[in-house]
């Protein structure tokens, strides 16, 4: 598949597009790749949409010359992206990518049509200040590589996807190229309070996906059950699966995630 590349203000977002109908943009979260979507993208373009996937900014195949890898700028890119392809969009966000969608919700409306939240950070996890400052000492630029692809299984809990091993060698590949974990230990900085703060404000329909494993919430489906009713939103538990439900259980997350957007279809 050809990449294509987003010209932005301070460097270029990598991404690719497939199919024809009305669109869906897949944002990735932090420490992932586009690819982290190989499941979904085939069942939601035989299903008649066109789907763009992209990388973030200092992930994959984007650069990193951008000043700022927060949440905001994500969202910044989604809603340049839709511009640039002219049409609204369903956006698909895992783990970061949600909040940044959700953003993108709230600041257009008019261009977001639906949400779909996959293991969803849209809040600030309570963490006390000790941890806060060793996770910042863990993934600080000179080993955010190697600790990142030792984290990184952990939230796999549950089924593994069987392209696995070859999956996870390509993301740490791109990782260890000069610059990257200097910009991925930058969005690691990310506060997602900019999120919570326009929950409110979202109109669209929602879908949250969440696995019943995800490591990166005490109670997942607690979690799930919060951002649902802050967004008046719908909730699918996934069963054996951790934070990357879309590729550990593709099995019921394609086809509920075709549903949905189904049922919201122009």
């Amino acid at each position: 598949m050809t990449t294509l590349m987003l010209d932005r203000e301070d460097g270029r977002i990598a991404y690719d597009v497939r199919g024809s109908g009305p669109l869906v943009i897949c944002a990735p979260g932090m420490g992932d790749i586009r690819q982290t979507f190989r499941y979904l993208v085939p069942a939601l373009v035989d299903a008649g949409y066109r789907v763009a996937t992209f990388d973030i900014r200092g992930h994959g195949e984007s650069d990193t010359s951008f000043r700022s890898f927060d949440d905001d700028a994500e969202a910044s890119d989604i809603i340049a992206l839709a511009e640039h392809l002219g049409s609204p969009a369903a956006v698909i966000g895992n783990s970061m990518g949600s909040a940044a969608g959700v953003i993108a919700a709230a600041q257009r409306p008019g261009l977001v049509t639906g949400l779909v939240l996959v293991g969803p950070f849209v809040r600030d996890p309570k963490v006390n200040l000790a941890l806060r400052a060793l996770m910042r000492a863990a993934t600080a630029a000179p080993w955010a590589a190697p600790v990142w692809k030792s984290y990184l299984p952990s939230l796999y809990a549950g089924r593994k996807p069987a392209d696995q091993a070859e999956f996870a060698a390509r993301a740490n590949t791109a990782m260890r190229r000069r610059g990257y974990a200097a910009a991925f230990s930058k969005t690691t900085h990310t506060s997602h309070d900019p999120a919570e703060a326009v929950l409110s404000s979202v109109k669209t329909p929602v879908l949250v996906v969440m696995g019943e494993l995800d490591p990166d919430f005490p109670k997942p489906a607690v979690e799930a059950s919060w951002i649902a009713e802050r967004l008046d939103g719908e909730v699918l538990m996934v069963p054996e699966a951790g934070h990357y439900p879309q590729s550990q259980r593709p099995d019921l997350v394609n086809p509920a995630v075709v549903a949905f957007l189904n049922g919201h279809r122009a």
